[in-house]
């Protein structure tokens, strides 16, 4: 295998957004897609967009895990690179593909559960049926989803971006192209409406997927056959673990103000709010783009020795994903109506704009912190640093924003605006927490790679 990255004496800003842009174009296609199922599901109601929406949003819950193990896949990929060790590793990219493979089992044994599960929630009867039904055909493809994540960050942490890049532009273009036949029919196939975009959504991750994984095989032949080690792949799981309970009990959180809390003011509220989401997505997918090559950058100048260049890289990252970020939020708060428009439509179309006016607006308050928490959080998993995000996110989330969101809703009335602050206050609480542990140094006794 060929090197195709270079690792920089000094990370500049032209190093970071070239080895960036890949990356933000593959998170900006993982957006489109959710935004094209919300979007081509619209004109049939609030409830199909309610269902789409936020089934999406669940089933991803079930993939976060195991996605978060396979982020440190970079880590362990860019330190190696800049020790010059690039066939171990390679090996570290079929230890996410193992993971990628466990995912699909447990996607495949959880389907006949989710009724039971979204029959707790509460929400109309028509929108659980419909979420019933975009569940169990969205988690078909969830092993294919963390394959590509695994791939994806195999080649990142080398500093080559481009294939996945290549390969979440071919699963968006699918995707928009299933969903026009899929959702709404077309000759012999019928209109399946939201089965229709979860099916879509499937079919185009596992293809894309595929062609990743042919992609990989091919680069490896004539290469050794790669001798896989139990003890490299639970020193993997030892560091990726506490980065995927990271995501996964923050992501817990989320859906439980999602599916309780914000649930409780009635269907348009909740297609509102993932309506304000799937926008939100826009400036946090390049954002974590950048993250994510700030992070690649980061582990190469930790395995070549240079860890002084971290802070110059983590001020540089944080500083470009901020000031994105602060672009996005003037424009929520400048035209925030017709930035909902595509959501807004059906007879629930009114209150759906009404409520999101109001949140989409206040979500333009969270843009700075979202972007500083991001950027620290990646690269102090770059470093090895995963246990001390994992707890602050546990104590912030469900110490203070869970109890302070469900409170000030059900017991003060606090209505959508007092919910969307509880982000607010979360994101804020984060980015001062990830901030103080990087100002510690801890990051720099971290020992990712074993000598």
């Amino acid at each position: 295998m060929t090197e195709a990255a270079v690792v920089p004496q000094r990370a500049t800003l032209m190093t970071l957004l070239r080895l960036a842009l890949p990356i933000v174009l593959s998170r900006a296609s993982q957006t489109v897609v959710g935004l094209a199922d919300a979007i081509m599901v619209a004109h049939l109601g609030a409830a199909s967009l309610a269902a789409t929406s936020t089934g999406a949003t669940n089933a991803f819950s079930l993939l976060i895990l195991p996605m978060g193990i396979t982020f440190i896949v970079a880590s362990f990929s860019s330190q190696l690179f800049g020790k010059g060790d690039l066939a171990s590793a390679r090996r570290y990219g079929w230890y996410g593909l193992i993971v990628a493979a466990v995912t699909q089992v447990v996607c495949f044994a959880s389907i006949p559960f989710f009724g039971s599960v979204v029959d707790l929630l509460p929400y109309e009867a028509d929108v659980k049926a419909l979420m019933t039904t975009y569940l169990a055909w969205r988690i078909l493809s969830g092993g294919a989803a963390i394959g590509l994540e695994a791939l994806a960050n195999y080649y990142g942490g080398l500093g080559r971006t481009l294939p996945g890049m290549v390969a979440n532009l071919v699963a968006m273009g699918l995707n928009v192209a299933c969903n026009w036949v899929l959702i709404n029919g077309a000759g012999p196939i019928p209109a399946l409406g939201v089965m229709g975009a979860a099916l879509a959504s499937s079919i185009s991750t596992v293809i894309a997927f595929a062609g990743f994984f042919v992609f990989f095989l091919r680069e490896g032949r004539g290469l050794p056959r790669p001798a896989l080690s139990r003890a490299e792949f639970g020193r993997m799981l030892r560091f990726g673990l506490p980065s995927g309970f990271n995501w996964f009990f923050e992501f817990l959180a989320f859906v439980f103000f999602v599916n309780v809390v914000v649930a409780g003011l009635g269907t348009p509220a909740v297609a509102a709010l993932n309506s304000v989401l799937a926008l939100n997505s826009v400036s946090f997918m390049p954002s974590f783009g950048l993250a994510s090559a700030g992070a690649v950058l980061v582990g190469q100048a930790i395995g070549a020795g240079r860890k002084d260049d971290v802070p110059h890289i983590v001020k540089l990252t944080a500083g470009t994903a901020s000031v994105w970020m602060t672009a996005a939020g003037l424009l929520y708060l400048l035209i925030p109506g017709i930035l909902l428009i595509p959501f807004a439509r059906g007879e629930d179309g009114p209150a759906v704009m009404r409520f999101g006016v109001r949140m989409l607006m206040v979500s333009a308050a969270w843009q700075l912190f979202d972007a500083s928490a991001t950027a620290l959080a990646e690269c102090l998993r770059a470093a090895g640093d995963t246990l001390f995000p994992l707890i602050a996110r546990l104590a912030i989330a469900w110490l203070v924003f869970v109890p302070g969101a469900w409170f000030t809703v059900r017991s003060f009335d606090g209505g959508e605006i007092g919910a969307m602050v509880w982000l607010v206050i979360y994101l804020a609480m984060l980015a001062l927490m990830l901030f103080v542990r990087f100002r510690s140094g801890k990051w720099r006794t971290m020992e990712l790679i074993e000598h």
